[in-house]
């Protein structure tokens, strides 16, 4: 294997950091309502952060499959919305320094950039490494977001309640760096949040907010979460306007919650009678449903709306 530390420039005059949490923040494929690019933008704009470290995106990203963004006016170029992806060193909100990676996720050279992750945060003394992901799933926007959490040792994520037993699935680079870490020996976590699978092409910050509360109780860091209530509220209010106006998706959503309450009562062992479903159409089917509905509330001319 090529040199990992070819990957990146790190900076001269490192801050003394303690032993800082690291937070995994990458934007890629498993990114349902946007959840973890809303959660690295909150951080870096609501606390003080310094980029500490720079991988080299020439080497990592593939740009023909996904093309950054320019600005053409009139007659010239203006604008390259160049792509960034580093480690930030940030001071929560009691002054407690942690370090944030974030940026796309790399199409190319997984071991090696998992590698070079892995030196970096050897380096830079991290106890813990904390991984970002959100997921579609066949719940209701009426109901608290879920997460499904997992790690290199089952005490780190004591309380979480398994919702898969085993399932394969693509992988990332995020989880990837999880696993190697594991099988070094290393502490590492990952928080993966439940977006209502027909909403999940729309900014879901309420899953932000879910993601944010878990870091924080899993590593004593206080995260600001103001705004993201607020704009969780209001794509809830705005889901709930558009149903209003279709009697069908408004069904569709209360057989959702109908299935999501009878899960919930089987994982509690209660007594109380579940919801039978034969009565019920799949989850498949509520999604796709519910899908087409919201997209054909697109105003003629307008922007998308959740």
């Amino acid at each position: 294997m090529l040199d990992p530390s070819a990957l990146y420039e790190i900076a001269d005059d490192l801050p003394e950091l303690g032993r800082p949490v690291l937070v995994e923040a990458l934007t890629g494929v498993v990114d349902a309502g946007g959840a973890v690019r809303l959660a690295s933008q909150h951080l870096l704009s609501a606390l003080e952060h310094r980029l500490i470290v720079t991988f080299d995106v020439d080497q990592l990203l593939d740009y023909r499959s996904r093309r950054p963004s320019m600005i053409f006016v009139e007659d010239h170029w203006a604008h390259y919305e160049e792509p960034v992806l580093g480690l930030h060193v940030l001071n929560d909100s009691a002054g407690t320094s942690f370090l944030l990676l974030c940026g796309p996720e790399p199409d190319l050279q997984w071991m090696r950039f998992t590698t070079a992750v892995r030196g970096v945060a050897a380096l830079l003394g991290v106890q813990v490494t904390v991984g970002l992901n959100a997921i579609p799933m066949a719940v209701p926007h009426t109901r608290p977001c879920g997460i499904t959490a997992h790690a290199t040792r089952p005490d780190l994520v004591t309380g979480y309640e398994p919702w898969l037993r085993r399932v394969q699935v693509p992988g990332t680079a995020g989880h990837l760096l999880e696993y190697e870490l594991g099988r070094e020996g290393r502490d590492a976590m990952g928080f993966a949040a439940h977006v209502p699978h027909y909403l999940s092409q729309t900014d879901y910050p309420a899953a932000t907010e879910a993601l944010l509360t878990a870091v924080s109780k899993a590593t004593g860091l206080l995260l600001p979460l103001d705004g993201l209530r607020a704009a969780s509220a209001a794509v809830h209010d705005n889901v709930n306007r558009q149903l209003e106006e279709g009697a069908e998706a408004a069904a569709l959503v209360r057989a959702l919650e109908e299935q999501y309450d009878a899960f919930m009562r089987g994982r509690e062992g209660s007594n109380l009678p579940t919801a039978t479903t034969d009565s019920l159409p799949t989850a498949d089917e509520l999604g796709a449903a519910l899908e087409r509905f919201l997209a054909e509330q697109t105003e003629p001319g307008g922007p998308p709306t959740p």
